[in-house]
Formats: C-alpha cells, structure tokens, sequence
C-alpha cells in the first residue's frame, strides 16, 4: 500500500503508468517485478520508523508535564496541539535522510512514465541504501541533500502528528472510563480514526514532501520543476487541478487506518503495562 501511494504522488501530468485503483495497480507492480517489488524499500522503512516512532511518543510524553496548568490533569486541546507539532518535527529531524532514501527506492525500478530512459538504464541493479545514500551525498550537494524536502514534510508532518494525538486523546475522552482501558478494539478503532482525519487534512504535504524528494533524482528526470512549497502547491492545482493534490490518497488511507489502529492500541496496552509494574 506504501509503495502504490508512492508511485501515485510522483506521477508526472501526462503519466498514467499506474491507473484503475489501488489492488490494479498491486496486481501491475507484482507482474512487472514480483512480489519483491511490493516492498521495494521496505526494509530502510522498518529501519527509520523505530526511532521515528520512539522519538515522536518519547518528546509528547515529556513535554506533556511541562504544560499542564496547576491543577490540570488533562492537556487543552490546544497545548496537545502544540506537544504534537513538537514531537512530529523532532521525529522527522532524526530520521530524514531515511525517508528519503526510502522514497528513492520505492521507484527506481517503477514503471513510471516520466521516470526517463536515462534513469531505466540503471535499474536492473538498483543501488541499495547505503549506495543511494552516497551517491545523494556526493552528487546531490552533501549533507543539505539528505534533507531536501524537509520544509513542505514538516510543514505536514508536525500539524499531522499533532492532530493525531490531539484526536485520539480527544476521542478517548469521551469514552467512559472502562471503555478506555479495558476495550482494545474501541482503541483500535480510535487510533484508525484519528490517523486518518489527521493525514486526510495534511495529505496535500505529504505528496509535497514525495514529490521534493525526487527533484534531483536523475539529474531531474522525474521533471517536476519547484522552488518552493508555495509554488509547487500553485504548480500542481494549475497542472493536475486540486485532484492532484490527493494522489494516492485512497492507497494510504488503507495503510495509514489499520497502521494508526494498531499503533496507537499497542502503545496503550504497553504503556499500561509498563505502569501497572
């Protein structure tokens, strides 16, 4: 489902090399490149999202205390709103340079069609993690190269992550109590819907943040042509028409619900556990 959502956000104006919904396209990825080609880049993703997820519940969990009002037991929801944005940009920070290999991967051997003749003859062996970390270093302008994109990701990431939590403890509180700690399924069931109102919200910068990290690839074979968050927003409205903005949107509500379910229950069930001790 990841990689599907990916391929759909970096389809250029003209392409249509992956079309006719979600399990076509799954079904078009497994004839092309077997069924390792639907988790193509999977593995730096399993890498990036321990810290990533240890770095965004950790920074919520201790900023939580630091703004509770004398007497409070429960966060505004403005103040979760805040511990959220914190904790989504210092998960992104720490982790970067991971996603955007990750996103490199997910389409080197893709059959896009404005991934260009240039690019295709390097995929029969598509360069690795570290290889493509390298090669970025080297050739794309160092350490800032690792990070290109950051801007519309954060931009996204941190209102996401903040609506995620600000959601879900929201929801949670307006549950009886035993609902709260004794009902998985009502968690799961919460942690699905918080995920995906707060990535439906941000989507648009979650395809932003896809499309910056392919600029460069290829010398800029991909042909997207943006300098800035603001324009590259205007670009695709003008090009695709605010369509365009929710590429791939069906495909990672698939992920993101069942993800976030789980997610969010398991860190529940843990965290009780852990104090229960």
């Amino acid at each position: 489902m990841e990689r599907v959502k990916v391929l759909y956000q970096v389809q250029g104006v003209d392409t249509k090399s992956y079309k006719g919904g979600v399990l076509k396209s799954i079904l078009q990825i497994w004839k092309e490149e077997g069924y390792r080609g639907l988790f193509r880049g999977n593995g730096i993703n399993c890498l990036r999202i321990f810290p990533y997820s240890s770095v965004q519940y950790a920074t919520y969990q201790e900023i939580k205390p630091y703004l509770l009002e004398p007497g409070q037991q429960e966060l505004s929801t403005g103040a979760k709103f805040f511990a959220g944005n914190i904790a989504g940009l210092a998960s992104v920070t720490a982790t970067y340079p991971l996603d955007l290999v990750k996103t490199r991967l997910s389409i080197q051997t893709a059959s896009l069609g404005n991934l260009k003749s240039k690019l295709h003859g390097r995929t029969k062996r598509p360069p690795g993690m570290y290889q493509s970390i390298k090669h970025i270093y080297l050739n794309e302008g160092g350490v800032r190269s690792l990070y290109r994109g950051f801007v519309p990701t954060s931009i996204g990431v941190a209102p996401y992550v903040a609506l995620n939590f600000t959601i879900y403890e929201g929801l949670k509180e307006l549950l009886p109590g035993s609902y709260q700690v004794h009902h998985p399924v009502v968690k799961l069931t919460l942690g699905a819907l918080s995920g995906g109102i707060a990535q439906t919200i941000t989507y648009p910068f979650d395809l932003l943040r896809r499309r910056f990290q392919v600029l460069t690839l290829g010398t800029g074979e991909m042909g997207f042509q943006y300098n800035s968050t603001g324009h590259a927003l205007k670009t695709i409205v003008a090009q695709e028409g605010y369509k365009g903005l929710y590429k791939g949107w069906v495909a990672n509500m698939w992920k993101i619900m069942p993800s976030m379910a789980v997610q969010w229950a398991t860190y529940d069930l843990i965290k009780e556990f852990i104090t229960g001790l």
